[in-house]
């Protein structure tokens, strides 16, 4: 049994609350730079210049790429063989977001009830999902959910018989009802299977995912390159001004489901894509 005291997850919750927010991932900067440089339309390319030069002068004056710092969204997968000392697990985390928002000077954007709607001031608590895997080590995922994308979500319980192309529509119906309001360049994440709940987690496990990396199944891997391709050709473009670069990437995560159901969660996300990794 390997032992980790909350005060390093405090820590590194905290770290990963601030870094998630001052800049992008190499993956998603990747793909803004190409963007920058391929869009048809030179209003995008514009556009994709100021994201760009928005993202420099976050970098070098250590400041949040993006106003809104979103809800601390965490996917935490928890060895069996591991033992936590200190205190409690969820705790710990919400303890390192309030650090990681208040010491990082990050807008505290969470009410505490969402009907009285009176603002906790420390960004607490989180929206924290466990997974108990083999091992030792203790993976913690943070990312950051801006509430402007987050709007724009959906969940389709389709009928088994909508096959692949109701999948194809029920995506492509999100990302046109979402239009400029998802802050494209988009990345869209994509459950399908499970139940109502399980496919609208799937969905936003996905957008964790490096947008470099397709599915692992050929099948999969086709339907994302497909529905990236009709985003594309949607015209909504950089900031919902027009262009071809209306997504950087569909990311697919499928599940086991009912043999009378095909539930399909659609989870967008602006074009900084914000989370950070740590194991301990």
């Amino acid at each position: 049994m390997r032992e980790i005291n909350t005060e390093n997850i405090i820590q590194a919750v905290r770290d990963m609350c601030i870094e998630a927010n001052y800049g992008l991932s190499g993956d998603m900067k990747a793909a803004l730079d190409k963007a920058a440089e391929t869009d048809s339309s030179e209003l995008g390319r514009s556009i994709l210049c100021q994201l760009q030069k928005n993202l420099k002068i976050a970098g070098e004056d250590q400041i949040p790429i993006c106003q809104d710092t979103g809800m601390a969204v965490v996917f935490v997968e928890l060895g069996q063989d591991v033992h936590i000392t200190g205190g409690g697990l969820e705790d710990a985390i919400n303890e390192g977001v309030r650090r990681g928002y208040v010491e990082g000077y990050l807008r505290k954007s969470v009410v505490g009830d969402p009907i009285e709607r009176v603002n906790t001031k420390d960004n607490t608590p989180a929206v924290i999902h466990y997974f108990v895997v083999p091992g030792d080590r203790l993976k913690i995922t943070i990312a950051p959910k801006g509430f402007g994308s987050e709007n724009m979500s959906r969940v389709f319980m389709l009928k088994p018989a909508d096959g692949v192309e109701g999948i194809k529509n029920a995506v492509i119906t999100a990302v046109k009802d979402a239009g400029p309001n998802a802050c494209p360049p988009m990345v869209v994440g994509v459950g399908i299977g499970g139940t109502f709940e399980k496919c609208a987690l799937l969905a936003k496990k996905a957008l964790t995912r490096n947008i470099e990396q397709h599915s692992d199944k050929p099948h999969v891997r086709e339907l994302e390159e497909e529905i990236l391709k009709q985003i594309n050709e949607s015209n909504i473009g950089p900031g919902g001004l027009g262009g071809s670069t209306t997504a950087f990437a569909v990311n697919i995560e499928t599940y086991a489901t009912h043999i009378a159901g095909l539930p399909v969660g659609v989870n967008i996300c602006c074009h900084v894509n914000r989370h950070a990794v740590r194991e301990l």
